[in-house]
């Protein structure tokens, strides 16, 4: 894997020439307080790459931690996300420069759209729906407001037609990625196109540690089951985005990087059954929407 090191913190080239962290801190459902004191806890132990989305409705929280952890702007990278109902040019725009002022930033390092247009909920715009959302993405990355464009749940019948009209390749993909539930065919469409793979809800909503195989193959190890899944998803090329808010589950993710599962494990891992499926489709919004990855 393409992996550089920089102040002991392994990081991946992207296709745009920027770098994204092995790992991310998500934040999703964290509340106020609890935001602000997760995300200053994990910036202040190593992690670099931020998670959150206006739809989790913590933006504010995540830039108050950043402010209050003392690392420099520059050494983290922010992800944000605009929501399903902000699709389109004019108003992903109005979107993005909401999430800029609640997060107090000049800049957004990664900017996603958060699920696809598709055609049960935009009928035959659809495509056209998500080329405008992109195209207005592509704009503020050209005014220097976005460093990275990516996209978030995007199979590759909603990919093939964005990138025919797309300027910028998308750098990364954000999918729901864990034991049980990994979408291989979404996986290897963009691992060959070099778009990168992040994983969200990478502990299967907590299935993964109920599961035997999960729990003898951490024992083999002298490993949790979270630090084996987390160097599941990292030996797989790519980029788990774990949330905790308890101060030793945030430590405990991040050491996964003094060993390597058998290409056996990998393998046994990858073949488990379906578990910790979220419900969620990107064809097949629900009727109450909820914050999901």
């Amino acid at each position: 894997m393409d992996i550089t090191k920089d102040h002991k913190i392994e990081f991946y080239t992207l296709n745009d020439g920027k770098t994204i962290p092995y790992m991310g801190f998500g934040t999703y459902q964290a509340t106020e307080e609890e935001g602000i004191e997760s995300v200053k806890f994990a910036l202040q132990n190593g992690y670099r790459l931020l998670d959150t989305a206006a739809r989790y409705e913590n933006e504010e929280a995540v830039g108050k931690g950043i402010i209050q952890s003392g690392i420099p702007r520059e050494e983290i990278m922010v992800t944000t996300k605009v929501w399903r109902d902000r699709l389109g040019y004019d108003e992903t725009k109005k979107a993005f420069f909401e999430s800029l002022e609640r997060l107090q930033l000049d800049y957004i390092d990664l900017y996603l759209i958060h699920w696809p247009a598709n055609e049960k909920n935009f009928g035959a715009d659809w495509q056209k729906i998500n080329s405008e959302t992109w195209r207005a993405m592509e704009d503020l990355q050209m005014e220097g407001k976005i460093k990275s464009l990516g996209l978030s749940n995007f199979w590759p019948e909603h990919l093939e037609p964005l990138l025919q009209t797309a300027r910028m390749k998308p750098a990364v993909n954000q999918i729901e990625f864990h034991p049980g539930y990994w979408q291989p065919e979404v996986f290897a469409y963009c691992k060959e196109r070099d778009i990168r793979v992040e994983a969200w809800s990478p502990f299967a909503k907590g299935a993964v540690f109920k599961n035997g195989t999960m729990k003898e193959i951490a024992k083999k190890y002298n490993k949790t089951v979270a630090q084996i899944t987390l160097r599941w998803i990292v030996q797989h090329g790519a980029v788990p985005i774990p949330k905790s808010t308890t101060e030793e589950r945030v430590l405990e993710n991040i050491d996964i990087f003094n060993f390597e599962l058998t290409g056996e494990d990998l393998h046994t891992i990858s073949q488990l059954p379906k578990m910790g499926f979220s419900g969620e489709l990107p064809n097949e919004w629900p009727d109450i929407i909820g914050k999901q990855a």
